[in-house]
């Protein structure tokens, strides 16, 4: 009988980086006995495509993934944050690993495109929508036995602790906790955990704050306990990180660009404006430090691009040959694709008046905004006294099993105070991101995101 494969826990520590492991000595301790590595990532430096990228080792130009979410052209929407597995192509590691060891067990926690994954237990938020527009707190688990199994050992997964102006340590303990208890009851091969908190205060405040080391010695205390009962099975560790967050101050309107000189087109209803993609002749989907611009007739390309290029922030504009020598170059991704300058980032905002916004941009609504908004991480800075009430007598509501409205996002206000992005490829090694191993096994001193899927069968036995 053969040997069972050496067990693996993966820790996801979104936005960590060689400063912030200064603040961080359990963490930092993986490396001890193993190795740490400068890990190279991808454009664009974001969740979904850097995650799929580590999972299948292929570039988006494979696997698909060319942001947190696109315009889907066949269905003339823009989603974000979609969660079938589906989406992802590519050989992914999973898969890799039982072609070697039929049978091997995988856990996901939280790593992204986990629904429908075929792996043998998955952990996901997922909100409660009742048919009266009220959302509840909870998580989506397979099997499902495993979601009373959690919650009667964990408490209901703290949602609105997870994203939001609450957004905190709580999210990141509940999921470190769950990865521990799958361990101890269900000892899969693989464990994969996200862990999001480093991601919250450092876009809030910026990496430099005093708030970001705060942060990241806090998240080692809570790591401490995983890290424990991983070493307790006998597990190799490795910790890595999808980008690295950078100071940013300067949002750029690239969508009220393209509508000012006629490209984008808005309808209306109610007195609210909407982006209207199907007779926009060009749009942006704004993803932190990275915007695909979606150009409906090629003849308008020289047009649209020199609209970007002239617009303050932007440091790139890539067309098609630019798009493949980043791996870019997918049906799903713009006809151009916008990078940042350091110091700014793209706000997905369209409209030109603020009384004509639609009533989801004071919202947290992740799923009806046509772009990425970090201003969801903070009470409307221009009345975060007025937020907070709003924000206490729709919790009173929701208490009562009444609709409510949670309106405490600020707009223009809400991202000027943004201190923190990613997205673009870093400039300096110690802002990026960076992969901790417990072992010795496969030690360098960099590795490419699109080699990490190999490392970690090669830690387990399963590969060359």
């Amino acid at each position: 009988m053969t040997s069972r494969p050496t067990p693996l826990v993966v820790l996801d520590v979104v936005g960590l980086t060689p400063r912030l492991l200064a603040s961080m000595p359990r963490l930092a301790a993986v490396a001890d006995a193993g190795w740490r590595a400068e890990l190279g990532t991808i454009l664009p430096a974001v969740t979904c495509s850097v995650q799929a990228t580590l999972l299948t080792g292929a570039l988006p130009r494979e696997h698909g993934i060319v942001g947190n979410g696109w315009y889907f052209r066949d269905l003339g929407e823009v989603m974000l944050w979609r969660q079938h597995n589906a989406l992802m192509g590519g050989d992914k590691l999973w898969d890799a690993a039982r072609r070697a060891r039929p049978g091997y067990t995988v856990a996901n926690v939280c790593w992204w495109y986990a629904m429908g994954a075929d792996v043998d237990w998955t952990v996901t938020p997922r909100p409660v929508y009742h048919a009266d527009g009220r959302k509840e707190p909870d998580c989506y688990t397979d099997p499902p036995s495993l979601h009373d199994e959690l919650t009667a050992a964990l408490g209901t997964f703290p949602l609105f602790k997870y994203w939001g102006p609450g957004a905190g340590m709580a999210s990141s303990e509940w999921i470190c906790r769950a990865a521990q208890h799958i361990m101890a009851r269900h000892d899969p091969d693989l464990t994969l955990v996200y862990v999001p908190h480093l991601d919250y205060e450092l876009q809030r405040y910026g990496p430099s704050a005093p708030q970001a080391m705060d942060a990241a010695a806090s998240l080692d205390v809570v790591l401490g306990p995983l890290l424990d009962a991983a070493r307790a099975r006998g597990a190799i560790v490795v910790a890595l990180s999808e980008y690295g967050i950078t100071q940013a101050a300067q949002p750029v309107d690239i969508n009220r660009a393209l509508r000012s000189e006629g490209l984008l087109h808005v309808y209306t209803q109610a007195g609210m404006e909407y982006l209207d993609p199907w007779t926009s002749r060009a749009f942006a989907v704004a993803d932190h430090q990275i915007a695909h611009v979606y150009v409906a007739d090629p003849a308008d390309l020289p047009a649209v691009r020199k609209v970007c290029a002239g617009l303050p922030g932007i440091a790139d504009v890539l067309d098609a040959p630019a798009k493949a020598a980043h791996g870019l170059d997918h049906p799903r991704a713009g006809e151009l694709v916008l990078v940042a300058e350091p110091d700014a980032w793209f706000t997905y905002y369209y409209w030109l008046d603020d009384a004509r916004a639609p009533d989801f941009a004071r919202l947290v609504e992740i799923h009806r905004k046509p772009g990425y908004d970090p201003a969801e991480l903070l009470f409307d800075p221009a009345a975060p006294g007025a937020a907070k009430r709003r924000a206490a007598i729709a919790l009173a509501r929701k208490k009562l099993g009444m609709r409510y409205l949670m309106n405490v996002i600020g707009l223009d206000a809400g991202a000027a105070a943004i201190r923190g992005s990613h997205g673009r490829l870093p400039d300096n090694p110690d802002d990026g991101p960076v992969l901790l191993c417990s072992s010795p096994q496969a030690a360098r001193p960099r590795c490419e995101a699109t080699e990490v899927k190999d490392i970690l069968l090669q830690l387990a036995g399963l590969g060359p």
